[in-house]
């Protein structure tokens, strides 16, 4: 193995005598909190993601996340479990750069949405025979550069309670489908839950709101936690957010929220970090006017998390 010394903290934690390792949420949607996850349950996820992807000790697994996270944990759980081959290269924007002699094919490997043009840059992603991509959703124009590139790829569903994803939607397709051992059901809201044979929640209720097609499958819509009701219309902004992002430049930091309006309740708004000259009237005419914000909001200190997912203000004055 090639391994970073956060790696090896890592390893070092997981081999103690305690049934847990200590993991943080994301703080996405909340402010970030200390979790225990429980050992078991890691290797259950890690063995279906095994599973799903065919990897054998003859596998080879990359590494360009942090440790520190759900998803850099989990790469290592899986070649730990599974007897593969694991190469650890610091966080950056540029993975897969350089590789030690030998590597001739890399089975499976982890990237967050800002890695994905420096990945596409890498002379050696042709190695790559899977790719999964996690952390926050890729934008349209990501995702057809990445699956124009030819990579095989899969943009993931999960969360740091599930030890990571549970769920893997191939891009270019519109739903998500079960890892072996999870099926799904919705609640009263629409909202997902997940149900495991194999890991410790067996039952989990999300605030992701999605249209289930099967037991093993669903097309993702947005948060609970985010849905606008303008005059009764109830208005997923992350859907809204796809369609508003060609019209922007790229890495420009950008979400739909809402400010009270006497006449319908909540009207949407367009939160941005820098001004774009006539962008109102572009979306009026790319989304109608009950869906289009009704003013653009200039907020240049939009704050991230440390996995780069966008802190939301939900309403604004």
């Amino acid at each position: 193995m090639t391994l970073t010394t956060e790696a090896e903290e890592f390893i070092s934690e997981w081999r103690n005598r305690l049934p847990y390792v200590t993991a943080h949420t994301s703080g996405s949607t909340g402010k970030p909190k200390e979790i225990r996850l429980l050992k078991s349950d890691m290797r259950a996820s890690a063995r279906a993601t095994a599973e799903f992807f065919g990897l054998t000790s003859a596998s080879t697994l990359w590494l360009p996340l942090s440790p520190s996270y759900i998803a850099g944990k989990m790469q290592i759980v899986r070649a730990l479990e599974a007897g593969c081959s694991l190469v650890v290269e610091p966080p950056s924007n540029t993975p897969l750069h350089h590789s030690p002699p030998g590597v001739t094919e890399i089975s499976l490997l982890p990237i967050v949405p800002s890695q994905a043009d420096g990945l596409l840059d890498s002379p050696l992603r042709r190695r790559v025979k899977a790719t999964i991509i996690g952390g926050a959703p890729l934008s349209r124009e990501a995702e057809q550069r990445v699956i124009d590139s030819g990579l095989t790829a899969f943009a993931t569903y999960g969360m740091t309670e599930t030890c990571s994803h549970v769920a893997l939607r191939r891009l270019g397709e519109e739903e998500f489908h079960a890892l072996p051992g999870f099926t799904f059901s919705t609640d009263s809201r629409g909202c997902l839950t997940i149900e495991s044979r194999t890991l410790s929640f067996s039952r989990l209720v999300t605030n992701d709101v999605v249209a289930l097609s099967s037991p093993q499958s669903f097309r993702w819509l947005g948060r609970w936690d985010n849905v606008i009701n303008s005059g009764g219309l109830k208005i997923h902004p992350e859907e809204i957010e796809s369609l508003i992002a060609p019209l922007l430049p790229p890495g420009a930091l950008f979400y739909v929220a809402s400010r009270p309006s006497a006449k319908w309740g909540e009207e949407l708004i367009l939160v941005t970090d820098t001004p774009h000259p006539g962008l109102t009237e572009q979306l009026r005419t790319l989304l109608g006017p009950t869906r289009a914000p009704k003013a653009v909001v200039v907020d240049p200190d939009i704050r991230l998390t440390g996995s780069k997912k966008i802190i939301r203000r939900k309403f604004f004055d």
